[in-house]
């Protein structure tokens, strides 16, 4: 029997509290931007990511070197880092000159790990000692996962990068989303952390190339479906081109059921907050608008609609504001999960007083 730490008995015997047990799981901006706002209540924290990019720099890491990309996993290890912010500077870093051009200084730390580990899970725990990262970062599997769409006309469209492009040029929806081999195995500690989660959180990000894409991995969507966590949809503020032009939110949540049977969402997260006209008519200019809610039919599926303003706009572009809406979800689980359960207790006293603190800060 291995010998746990002091830290590891502490929390058994209910005396020491890191937080709630969140699982994140999606890929891309959506995902990183969520993971700096929720490292501020938990160090129980495991971001689960896809490795279906085969675009950009990630792609040709992937190409040259037969490693998994590293692009929203290096986002997810930035985003839980803490550590000086000329590092996070460095390891986003894009080269502009030379045979380097467009390639991230992280992507290469990535790759250069990943031959020194021997395998790209390995390099991914050492790249996350050496920031001193708040939680787990986790590939959703090792294997060289393809991602394919089917548009309603039938059309098949080979590559994450190429799905998106291609079904503008069709205007078809994307009837569904597959990967090859279709039995690629999920690792299996993100099987364990999602087993022992408090809360699962799907979103925000692209449905079709972030998000959906972990859940057609083997025994993640069962994993979900039977564990006692809750589950959260965090849904996009706006549509996206390319993948979910005229959805509304249970059209996004009706796709997430399609690809993953029975697994069912408690809450679902959404954007009330005032968009500016200026931004409404910069999205409308890609088609894209403010993803409508369909209060009524969302009610009868049994998911509890969560509110708030989470409109933060950066570079002329919209971002969930991720402070407030980690603030939002961990009221969420303190009310819903661990003040109903006399064994969390310490738990709930821990977030309470995370929530105190931060929005004593906001006031400052």
């Amino acid at each position: 029997m291995r010998n746990k730490s002091i830290k590891s008995l502490l929390y058994e015997a209910g005396i020491y509290s890191g937080g709630p047990r969140i699982v994140t799981i999606g890929g891309g901006t959506g995902l990183s931007v969520l993971l700096r706002g929720l490292k501020r209540f938990t160090s129980n924290l495991t971001a689960i990511v896809t490795v279906a990019d085969d675009g950009g720099g990630s792609g040709l890491l992937r190409e040259n070197m037969g490693m998994l990309p590293p692009g929203d996993i290096r986002n997810c290890v930035v985003a839980l880092a803490n550590t000086e912010p000329i590092i996070e500077r460095l390891m986003q870093y894009r080269f502009t000159e030379g045979d380097l051009k467009g390639q991230s200084f992280g992507n290469l730390f990535i790759a250069a790990l990943n031959d020194i580990c021997g395998s790209f899970d390995q390099a991914i725990k050492e790249m996350s000692n050496v920031l001193a990262v708040t939680g787990k970062v986790l590939p959703v599997t090792l294997e060289d996962m393809v991602l394919f769409a089917e548009l309603e006309d039938g059309t098949i469209i080979k590559g994450e990068s190429q799905i998106p492009i291609k079904q503008q040029t069709t205007n078809q929806r994307i009837k569904r989303i597959f990967i090859k081999p279709s039995n690629c195995c999920a690792l299996p500690e993100a099987l364990e952390e999602i087993q022992n989660a408090d809360a699962i959180i799907l979103g925000p990000g692209s449905l079709f190339t972030s998000i959906i894409p972990n859940l057609l991995v083997k025994d993640i969507s069962k994993a979900i479906s039977k564990s006692t966590a809750m589950k959260i949809y965090v849904s996009n503020i706006m549509t996206q081109q390319g993948e979910t032009i005229g959805y509304s939110l249970v059209d996004h949540i009706d796709a997430i059921n399609q690809h993953a049977e029975e697994l069912y969402i408690d809450y679902t997260v959404v954007n009330n907050g005032p968009i500016p006209d200026y931004l409404i008519e910069k999205y409308r200019m890609e088609n894209a608008s403010p993803v409508k809610i369909d209060y009524n039919i969302i009610r009868d599926m049994n998911i509890k609609v969560i509110e708030g303003d989470f409109v933060s706009i950066e570079k002329d572009y919209l971002r969930h504001n991720y402070n407030h809406l980690s603030e939002v979800i961990f009221e969420l689980i303190n009310e819903e999960k661990l003040s109903k359960d006399k064994k969390r207790i310490i738990d709930y006293y821990y977030v309470n007083g995370k929530l105190k603190k931060q929005k004593a800060m906001n006031k400052e």
